[in-house]
């Protein structure tokens, strides 16, 4: 928690609960990550968090954006971004949302299979369009790899395809998982790459560019390697796989760029031990799985937590959410303690939240307000 939010939490007590996020951390997160692998280009996720406030700061860094939706792409540009500068990165695209980007002037455009490249052809033709692949997503805390992307055979023959429809067969790109630990995961999906970038070059197609996706981690409750380690894996990746042919390098953070620039602030509801001798206490918060914490599916995703009564005597707790939906439970596996002393009405703050957490907010379920969100 920066200190920032710290005085402004202590100064104005928001009402809870709510997302405090701050921009200028938002800044420096860029700037490191520019500083590691300083010869790619950023295209911020803006599925992370679309708040105003972050996408203009982004544009004012000269940062370029990747987009989910049209509604997206709208808000990127709403916010100064140049369309030459958004990637339209969904490989799942309605035809009007297709059109309406191409209108726009967005000509950079992601596809994984014939359907949409035909898509692409008809609705935007001419454009930039790059193949995502499917690559083993060993290490990521939030596994992407079971909905998206293609194999290195059907790749090699959708980029020939690509360029008989008329468009540019611009690249390739992979995604390793969000919250990815592991450094080496993206040297495997960099030399499955090269191979195709070679093989398509005998076949006459020249590619100029490799997407590396996102997928750089933040620190939740535990260690991560840090930004540099990563940068300097990649970039010896890229120089063993290409040599001195190194194509264009483009990368999607996301998490990395906002998570760890946000905190959640949230009231306890209530403790109860629920008659269970030795069991958990059962700790409810005003926010849960439904109100903006979705990545603790699986408990996939552990924040760290603060309480104002640290430092005193802790025990075992699962961790539940304000609604009456069963499903409604962040932590109930994973082992936390917190302070024995906790007791309804306490602030906690949960860290690292800046990222996914806002834009998965169920609206008003069990009649909840949705969020609310600061930007300092």
């Amino acid at each position: 928690m920066t200190p920032k939010i710290s005085q402004f939490l202590a100064e104005k007590k928001p009402a809870t609960p709510c997302l405090v996020v701050d921009v200028d951390e938002v800044e420096n997160r860029y700037r490191a990550l520019q500083r590691a692998l300083p010869l790619a280009r950023i295209y911020y996720a803006v599925k992370a968090n679309p708040a105003d406030a972050i996408l203009s700061r982004l544009v004012s860094l000269g940062s370029s954006f990747d987009a989910a939706s049209w509604e997206e792409i709208e808000m990127c540009l709403n916010a100064g971004a140049d369309a030459d500068d958004i990637s339209f990165g969904n490989t799942v695209k309605k035809v009007s949302a297709i059109k309406a980007a191409y209108a726009a002037g967005v000509r950079l455009f992601v596809f994984d299979c014939e359907e949409e490249l035909n898509k692409l052809a008809q609705h935007a033709p001419g454009s930039k369009v790059y193949c995502r692949l499917l690559v083993d997503n060993y290490g990521a805390e939030w596994p992407l790899s079971r909905k998206f992307g293609t194999t290195v055979e059907s790749a090699r023959e959708l980029m020939l395809k690509a360029r008989d429809l008329g468009l540019d067969p611009y690249g390739l790109s992979f995604h390793v998982g969000s919250q990815q630990v592991e450094t080496g995961s993206y040297e495997m999906a960099i030399s499955r790459v090269a191979a195709l970038v070679s093989d398509l070059s005998e076949a006459g197609l020249d590619l100029r560019m490799v997407n590396l996706g996102g997928g750089f981690p933040i620190r939740y409750r535990e260690d991560v390697p840090h930004i540099d380690d990563f940068g300097e894996a990649i970039s010896t990746a890229m120089k063993k796989h290409f040599g001195n042919a190194l194509p264009e390098m483009l990368i999607e953070p996301g998490r990395f760029i906002v998570g760890a620039a946000g905190v959640v602030s949230a009231e306890v509801v209530l403790v109860s031990q629920r008659g269970r001798e030795g069991g958990p206490r059962w700790v409810y918060l005003d926010i849960g799985r439904f109100g903006g914490l979705a990545e603790t599916e699986g408990e996939a995703i552990r924040y760290a937590i603060r309480t104002p009564r640290d430092g005193g005597q802790t025990g075992a707790v699962a961790l539940a959410g304000p609604t009456c939906d069963g499903a409604d439970i962040m932590y109930e596996k994973t082992h936390y303690e917190l302070p024995l002393a906790l007791e309804s009405g306490d602030r906690v703050e949960l860290l690292g939240t800046g990222a996914y957490v806002s834009t998965y907010c169920a609206t008003r379920f069990n009649g909840f307000a949705p969020l609310a969100e600061h930007y300092i």
